[in-house]
């Protein structure tokens, strides 16, 4: 049986950027909570509670990384790679239950308002926009690459589009004493972050349950192994994401009546096919001539 494997590149880079947000969210999130309440803005407060989700979302991430660089063990066998996903999972539930509790918050200050310090509320804002958007350029390029990453992303992304609206319904109130505005903020930011959320849930537990990637056509995978000379059928195919980075294939390959030594090079041309069009990185393939009754791919 023949392996591959791809080496994962080093996390450390990754690990201190995550960090830097962390302390970034922790510092602007107690600053939001005191002028929230100072000004009575509950925008600035849902705001304040969107950073305080980051925080631990962070905190997750990064605890996440350093477990999926702990080595393999005999009782795990696939290392920790998945308690990334496990992160990203409990990100995105937390962040949605913080958001249904802001819209019923929301909703309930339409028949009691509170009068709002609108500068106050307009300084704190700004403070939290130029926070988030510090983290969201930290860790824009690794959100494209890992879920659990871009699942923090999202958080960070989702607070700097609130703190803007926070700062544009800020300056509402202190030039039209508009005060309805700041429930009517904190309603629709919460909808636009529980949109993004629903594709993270969705795509982590398309992961848990195994499903084969996005954007990977089956068939297409067949026809490009068994177009390999010496391949006669390629059947009992699995393709799967153990984590955001890492994607797996595994099939049994029926080929002609040949040395196991020759077997060889139609292995490495059947990984380089999958490494270079499907960016598959972690193949596992048995060898066999006429053994299995079923040849279906699936």
């Amino acid at each position: 049986m023949a392996h591959n494997h791809t080496r994962p590149a080093s996390e450390g880079r990754l690990e201190k950027k995550l960090t830097l947000t962390i302390a970034l969210n922790l510092f602007i999130t107690l600053v939001q909570i005191a002028g929230g309440i100072v000004s009575g803005s509950l925008a600035l407060l849902s705001d304040a509670v969107h950073n305080l989700g980051d925080s631990l979302a962070l905190i997750l991430s990064a605890v996440a990384v350093r477990m999926s660089r702990r080595p393999k063990t005999p009782k795990h066998t696939f290392g920790w790679k998945r308690a990334e996903l496990l992160a990203a999972l409990v990100n995105a539930t937390v962040l949605a239950v913080i958001c249904v509790f802001l819209i019923r918050e929301a909703v309930g200050r339409f028949s009691s308002p509170n009068p709002i310090a609108g500068g106050l509320m307009l300084a704190v804002a700004a403070a939290g926009f130029l926070a988030n958007f510090a983290g969201m350029a930290l860790l824009r390029r690794d959100s494209r690459k890992n879920i659990n990453v871009r699942s923090a992303y999202v958080h960070l992304m989702g607070d700097a589009v609130s703190s803007l609206a926070v700062i544009a319904g800020a300056a509402a109130i202190v030039l039209f004493r508009a005060a309805w505005i700041d429930p009517v903020l904190t309603i629709l930011i919460s909808l636009y972050i529980l949109k993004e959320t629903v594709g993270i849930l969705k795509e982590s537990a398309d992961m848990v349950l195994m499903t084969s990637p996005a954007g990977i056509d089956l068939g297409d995978v067949q026809r490009s192994i068994e177009s390999v000379p010496g391949v006669k059928n390629v059947h009992h195919g699995h393709l799967w994401k153990l984590s955001d980075a890492d994607v797996h294939f595994e099939a049994h390959v029926d080929v002609d009546d040949m040395p196991v030594s020759r077997t060889e090079r139609i292995q490495k041309r059947i990984e380089k096919i999958l490494r270079d069009r499907f960016r598959v990185t972690h193949t596992t393939l048995q060898f066999e001539c006429d053994k299995c009754k079923t040849k279906k791919f699936i």
